[in-house]
C-alpha cells in the first residue's frame, strides 16, 4: 500500500514536471534561441563586413613595388662609362 502511494506521488511529480517544463520551456526557449541565432548572425555579418573593408582598403595592402629602384639602368650606366 505504501509502495503504491510513493509510485503515485512520483507519477504526479513527473507529470507536473513535464507539463511545467513544456509550458515554460516552449515559448521562452524558442524566443531565446531566436535571439541567440540573430545575435550570432549579426556578429558574423559584422565580422565579414570588417574583413571585406580591411581587404579592400588600399592603404593597408602591401606595396608590390617596395624596394624597386626608380632607374635600374643607372647602376649599369655608371659601371660601363669608360670616361668616368
Amino acid at each position: 500500500m505504501e509502495n503504491n502511494k510513493l509510485g503515485l506521488w512520483v507519477l504526479i511529480a513527473l507529470v507536473a514536471g513535464l507539463v511545467g517544463g513544456y509550458y515554460y520551456g516552449n515559448d521562452r526557449g524558442y524566443k531565446q534561441a531566436e535571439a541567440d541565432v540573430k545575435k550570432v548572425q549579426d556578429e558574423a555579418a559584422k565580422k565579414a563586413a570588417d574583413d571585406a573593408a580591411k581587404a579592400a582598403n588600399p592603404f593597408q595592402a602591401v606595396n608590390p613595388l617596395e624596394g624597386v629602384e626608380a632607374n635600374p639602368f643607372e647602376k649599369a650606366k655608371s659601371i660601363l662609362n669608360p670616361f668616368k
